[in-house]
């Protein structure tokens, strides 16, 4: 398993995209614009492979010069409950915290909540609903 900040635009990037459609949009019936792709050459894109293979990635997207937003969380079908996503934390975690960054947030779905208390995250606000499915802010401090 090799851990790796990809390229926006890369042959990495475009597995990660493809991994975050299938597994986060796809269900939903959703898709990327061309507006999501273009700014995400300014957030970190993580991704965690076996070779060549992405299994799992995440971004990190500054929200403050203290404060970083991890979004679009995802491990492909079929390796879930592995540890890849325990990894991928840690290495972000690890990622923010050597640029600065103090306190990571995200927008949890529901269903993911459990996992990421596992990891040390608090839930810092009300149940809401972003793209359909029902979410927490969640946040911990680095």
């Amino acid at each position: 398993m090799a851990l790796k900040i990809i390229d926006h635009g890369s042959k990495e990037y475009q597995q990660m995209l493809d991994l975050r459609y299938q597994m986060l949009r796809k269900p939903l019936g959703l898709s990327f614009t061309k507006e999501h792709m273009e700014a995400e050459a300014r957030d970190i894109l993580i991704g965690c492979f076996d070779e060549e293979k992405l299994e799992g990635c995440c971004i990190l997207t500054e929200i403050d010069p203290k404060t970083v937003r991890l979004r679009q969380m995802a491990v492909s079908s079929g390796l879930q409950g592995k540890g890849i996503g325990r990894v991928l934390m840690s290495f972000a975690e690890n990622i923010a915290r050597d640029r600065g960054y103090r306190r990571l947030t995200m927008h949890a779905r529901k269903s993911a909540v459990g996992f990421y208390e596992k990891n040390g995250y608090k839930i810092c606000g009300p149940e809401f609903e972003e793209v359909t499915i029902a979410h927490f802010e969640m946040d911990k401090e680095l």
